[in-house]
């Protein structure tokens, strides 16, 4: 349970990730591989997700399902809390 909520909150902070940690990290691997601009937000769920599964392996906590599930979530937590409160809000209005 406790990797599905350190996924939830890797997912959640994934676009805070974009500026100091994902674009360093694209220009450190640019003479390798090119990382187009598009991209940044995939890296940086990626690099969250990688942080997350070491932290709940560390913690002997969560599946692989748990974890991706929990990340998931996570990134579009705005969008999901948004979604249900414009739903309460038209079932109220009926």
């Amino acid at each position: 349970m406790l990797g599905f909520l350190v996924a939830v909150a890797a997912g959640f902070v994934t676009p805070s990730l974009d500026a100091p940690v994902t674009r360093p990290l694209a220009r450190a691997v640019s003479g390798f591989l090119q990382v187009e601009v598009a991209e940044t937000r995939l890296a940086s769920f990626m690099v969250a997700m990688l942080a997350a599964g070491v932290l709940a392996n560390l913690l002997h906590s969560g599946s692989t399902f748990w974890v991706i599930l929990g990340g998931v979530i996570g990134y579009f937590l705005t969008r999901l809390v948004a979604g249900a409160k414009t739903a309460l809000d038209q079932r109220a209005l009926k």
